[in-house]
């Protein structure tokens, strides 16, 4: 344990059984987290990458004392996940995207100062973080609305606010701006630097989808695939593990069926491809060596028919440093045969 870490594993490890009739070669059991260690400075905000299933929320349930692991070891501002439960929770909050927080039949400030009680503030301090902080999401004209009232995204908002009432030291953001327009979700990502800055000892812990939040928002990130987790670095640290490639983005229309034997994927200089289907065109996401390997990509389309309607190269992303180490983009769903 070290004073500098707000939150710490050691070879963290939860497995699920599987119950119900199976056949008879059907697991047991389920790994959700297969020996994570990780450690997150005191201070800044640290991002969890990973596709649906990898282990984030699981990892994120353990940390605020929700779920217990079935092995190793988890410490939290310094304690114990699984002996010192309750001061643990006098000290962290916990906000999910899309989730239902709250009671449709009382209003915004009702249910703000109702948890802000649950957390054991006196009522006037209470009310005094109630309205800077309606004042700070910029919800302040709907402090006497129902929840029930509310859209999704001034809803979220109200949960920002009750996650953050408490002030806590440590904060596990899973999925924040889940579901939220454009505006909303800004509003979220101005309001969570707002409150690191305030304070250089707070910490958040960020699960989220959004390549272009995490790049924003982290200081650190960590990808997370299948319980395991496969690198961490900053975000910048990351993009450099792709910059001795030529990253190019195409867009054609046909890409129809490849030959077989000639995929795109076998022209040579191609390192990795990520398609994306689109109505009226395919995007292809590629890799390539450098920029002599593009002629052989463009003579493979054309031999394909497939018509370009626009290339453009660009610097690497994040997105890029997952597609490496996963195989696939973080909201990809299922691939398209290139």
């Amino acid at each position: 344990m070290t004073a500098n870490y707000a939150i710490e594993t050691y070879d963290l490890k939860r497995i699920y059984k599987i119950r119900g009739p199976k056949r008879k070669d059907d697991p047991a059991e389920r790994v959700a987290l297969g020996g994570v260690s990780l450690q997150v400075a005191r201070g800044g905000l640290f991002g969890l990458l990973g596709p649906n299933g990898a282990g984030k929320t699981t990892l994120i349930k353990i940390l605020s004392t929700l779920l217990l692991p079935s092995s190793g070891r988890a410490l939290v501002d310094g304690l114990d996940v699984t002996k010192d439960v309750t001061e643990i929770r006098r000290r962290i909050s916990m906000v999910s995207g899309g989730e239902t927080s709250g009671f449709g039949l009382l209003t915004v400030e009702e249910n703000l100062w109702m948890f802000a009680r649950f957390y054991g503030l006196e009522n006037a301090d209470a009310k005094r973080r109630i309205d800077e902080m309606l004042e700070v999401v910029g919800i302040a004209d709907r402090r006497r609305t129902k929840i029930a009232d509310l859209s999704t995204g001034l809803r979220q908002k109200m949960n920002f606010i009750r996650g953050f009432i408490s002030d806590p030291d440590i904060i596990f953001l899973d999925e924040p701006t889940l579901g939220l327009d454009v505006t909303a979700a800004r509003d979220v990502r101005e309001f969570v630097k707002r409150w690191l800055r305030q304070n250089p000892d707070r910490t958040i812990l960020l699960t989220t989808h959004y390549m272009a939040e995490a790049d924003e928002l982290c200081d650190r990130l960590a990808i997370i695939d299948s319980g395991k987790l496969l690198v961490e670095d900053t975000p910048a640290g990351l993009k450099k593990r792709v910059q001795d490639e030529a990253m190019f983005v195409l867009k054609v229309a046909p890409l129809g069926k490849p030959v077989e034997g000639d995929r795109i994927e076998d022209v040579p200089g191609v390192q990795r491809l990520a398609v994306t289907d689109h109505d009226a065109h395919v995007e292809l996401t590629m890799a390539l060596t450098g920029e002599d390997a593009l002629p052989g990509v463009l003579a493979h389309l054309s031999r394909r028919g497939a018509g370009l309607v626009s290339l453009e190269k660009r610097e690497p992303t994040l997105e890029d440093v997952f597609i490496q180490l996963v195989g696939r983009r973080l909201t990809e769903a299922a691939g398209v045969e290139a």
